[in-house]
This record gives C-alpha cells, sequence and structure tokens, in this order.
C-alpha cells in the first residue's frame, strides 16, 4: 500500500518524538519516499540530522532555511508534494492548534495546507488524553476528514499506565496500510501461495530438487499484500527470506509431501489459490537415514509419485479461484491448456524456459496467462514484481469479484 507513495511525516514536541526515526524506517522499508517537518519543540527530543539522515531529505523545523533567513520554505508546495501526511507523535497542543487553524509553526501551516489524506497519531499523557479538550479536538479533526489512529494503553512516561502512548511505528505502518487497502477489488480477501522448491531426501545428504528460488511466488505473495490481501505463503527451501508484515505468514516446508499437507490445511478458508511452486513430481521410494557410501557401488534410486497440489486443489474447490503454473520447454500452449483441463484448475501461468530472462533464478519473467474462458494475456519480459501485478490484474478483471 505505501510502495512508492510520497509520504509526509509531522514530528511534534512530544517525548515520543524518539519513535520518529523507526516511523521513517517502517515507511521506506515498506516502498515510500518520506520527508520530515517538525515543530520547533520536537528538536528537544529528536535532532533534525537524525530525521534527514534517515529519510535522505531535508528535516525542515522553520518557515525559512537555517542560516539563509531569506530562503523559505514553502508550507503550501510541501503539502502539495505529499500523497500522505502522517502526524507522529501529535501532541494535545499541536492538536488543539490543528484544530483551530492557528498556523504558528511550519508543521502546521503545512498541515493546513495539504490536499491528501492526513493521519494523526496521539501521545500524550494519561488526563491530557481523557481530558474534555482533547476529545474536543480529535472529534474536530476527523469531522475534517483527518484519520485519527488511536493512542495505546501501556506505561507513560509521568509513570502512570493507561491509555495515551502513541501507537508504536509498526501498528502506525499497519494503520496506513489497512486504511488504504478499503475500498480495492482484494482487500480483505485470503490467499494461499505455494513457492519455492521442493528438496526430496535420498539420504542424510543428498536430495533430488531444482532450481527454483520463489522469487516469483514471493513477488506475487508481495502484490497481493499491497492490495489489502491476508497471505499465506507457503515457501519451500530457499535462501531468499520474505520481508514481514502483518498480515503476512510463512510456512517453511522442505518436501513435497510437506508442502501438500500445509497447503491441504489452508485451502478450505481462502478466496484464493496461487500453485507457484516448483513441486518435484516424483521422491526417491526410499530413503537413507544414512550418507551413502561410494564404496557401496552406484545406488539405485527407485522413484515414487508425490501428491499433486493443483489436482487437488481443482477437485476440493467451492468457491476458490486456483490458479496454477505451467513451466514448459517444447509444445508450451498445448501442454499448458491440457494441464488446467486435467487438474481443473481456472487459471494457468505458462513459462517458457526457452525465453531469454524468463524461469528459475532471474529477477524477470514472461509469460502468458490462460483460463477456462480461453482469454489469453501475453506479459513480455518484465520483473517478477511487475509480473506479479498483470496476473493479479487479470485475476480480478475477469475472476474476482
Amino acid at each position: 500500500m505505501l510502495r512508492g507513495k510520497k509520504v509526509l511525516l509531522g514530528v511534534t514536541g512530544s517525548i515520543a518524538a524518539y519513535k520518529s526515526a523507526h516511523i521513517v524506517r517502517e515507511f521506506i522499508k515498506a516502498g515510500a519516499e518520506v520527508r520530515v517537518v517538525m515543530s520547533p519543540s520536537a528538536k528537544d527530543f529528536v535532532t533534525p540530522l537524525t530525521l534527514s539522515t534517515l529519510s535522505k531529505n531535508p528535516a525542515l523545523t522553520s518557515f525559512t532555511k537555517e542560516d539563509e533567513g531569506d530562503v523559505w520554505n514553502n508550507h503550501v508546495d510541501l503539502g502539495l508534494w505529499a500523497d500522505l501526511f502522517v502526524i507522529a507523535p501529535a501532541t494535545a497542543n499541536s492538536l488543539s492548534k490543528m484544530a483551530h487553524g492557528e498556523a504558528d509553526n511550519l508543521l502546521i501551516a503545512t498541515y493546513l495546507s495539504a490536499k491528501c489524506p492526513v493521519y494523526i497519531a496521539p501521545a500524550m499523557d494519561l488526563d491530557m488524553y481523557r481530558h474534555g479538550s482533547t476529545a474536543d479536538s480529535l472529534s474536530k479533526l476527523e469531522s475534517y476528514g483527518n484519520k485519527v489512529i488511536p493512542a495505546e494503553s501501556g506505561e507513560l512516561a509521568s509513570g502512570l499506565e493507561g491509555q495515551g502512548r502513541m501507537a508504536e511505528p509498526e501498528n502506525i505502518r499497519a494503520f496506513i496500510e489497512n486504511d488504504l487497502a478499503k475500498g480495492l477489488p482484494l482487500s480483505g480477501k485470503r490467499v494461499v501461495i505455494t513457492a519455492g522448491p521442493t528438496h526430496e531426501p535420498i539420504d542424510s545428504v543428498r536430495y533430488i530438487g531444482n532450481r527454483s528460488t520463489g522469487k516469483m511466488g514471493i513477488a506475487l505473495a508481495t502484490s497481493c499484500l499491497d492490495r489489502g490481501v491476508q497471505v499465506t505463503l507457503i515457501l519451500g527451501p530457499t535462501a531468499i527470506k520474505p520481508e514481514e508484515h502483518p498480515m503476512l505468514e510463512v510456512i517453511r516446508v522442505e518436501t513435497a509431501e510437506d508442502m501438500h499437507r500445509a497447503a491441504e490445511a489452508h485451502f478450505e478458508n481462502m478466496d484464493l489459490a496461487i500453485a507457484s511452486a516448483a513441486v518435484s513430481d516424483f521422491r526417491p521410494k526410499d530413503t537413507s537415514d544414512k550418507k551413502i557410501k561410494k564404496e557401496s557401488g552406484t545406488p539405485t534410486i527407485e522413484l515414487t509419485e508425490n501428491p499433486d497440489i493443483l489436482a487437488d486443489w481443482g477437485q476440493q474447490k467451492k468457491g476458490q479461484v486456483v490458479v496454477g503454473f505451467a513451466l514448459e520447454t517444447d509444445n508450451e500452449d498445448e501442454h499448458a491448456k491440457g494441464k488446467l483441463e486435467r487438474k481443473n484448475a481456472d487459471v494457468i501461468v505458462l513459462n517458457s524456459l526457452r525465453d531469454a530472462g524468463a524461469g528459475f533464478g532471474h529477477d524477470t519473467n514472461q509469460v502468458t496467462i490462460i483460463d477456462r474462458n480461453n482469454k489469453e494475456l501475453k506479459i513480455g519480459l518484465k520483473t517478477k514484481s511487475e509480473v506479479a501485478e498483470e496476473i493479479l490484474d487479470f485475476l480480478v478483471n475477469e475472476w474476482i469479484h
């Protein structure tokens, strides 16, 4: 939700201002560009240097540039630049000024000029938060269309226990992302995604596997999270670690049977199921719990078939949209369409290893999306993140309403 957004962070003079550094990092980690504007008293709690270093933009504190009294920090331009204005922490004093339009510092003047959504995270002591004037300020600000991020309960700077703590930085980020997701076509949906390879043990040190890295499945999970989807990612053995997110559950598995069990357990309550993992079709029938020695002679490995996650989802679906991936090396369209029909999937995403820059290990991909209604969409070579976006756009347009 925050990827590519321009976020203006307003910091006022509260002890909670020390957490503003963490807030900046949360937004940048989510892919946002961040600028900071501070009230004069905020400098008593956190330095502009800290916030400018973290945001990679000057942290502004006054109407004129420091040491350049004739150069104006244009609050109108700041307000127009931002896609979101987040004021955290917001003191009782600043809330009152915002509610009554008392533009005696750069932050309040910028707030009054902002055309974008405004989020406010109050921070103050227990009795101040309970005071009628604070409630009036918050009510008035909400009537202006601002969104208030509720204060949390806990130990306060005064030593009292109760409500008034500024929401934790990760909770501020989650509140904003959830709010931005409201009304999006996939918001509130649940998806299970399989990703990565599986490793089928031969003995205690060797396995049958493939070159999958899980990049495509992780890109799909990230794109779903950006759209407000609750994601369960069943991830095979890969060195890539998905970024933590409050709406993401990652289940690590090793073998095809492990992945199948997890996929079965999570399918029933899902709206969408995407089988992007490169699951081993076969596993050794017998495995050794010790390393097989060369001196024992050349071993013969008898294989047995692994369970088929996509086919089982196709048979069990009751309203879920089921999406599979087909990685082919010849007769690609024919094999992908056959898989679509045979597995009773709704959509197949076709990869060809003959396409340069596509398939395992690359940061790019090119695919053809084919569905049961004979609709096809060819996606040229793009980053896997961009391909994931186009796959989800196709699903929203054709399958998820």
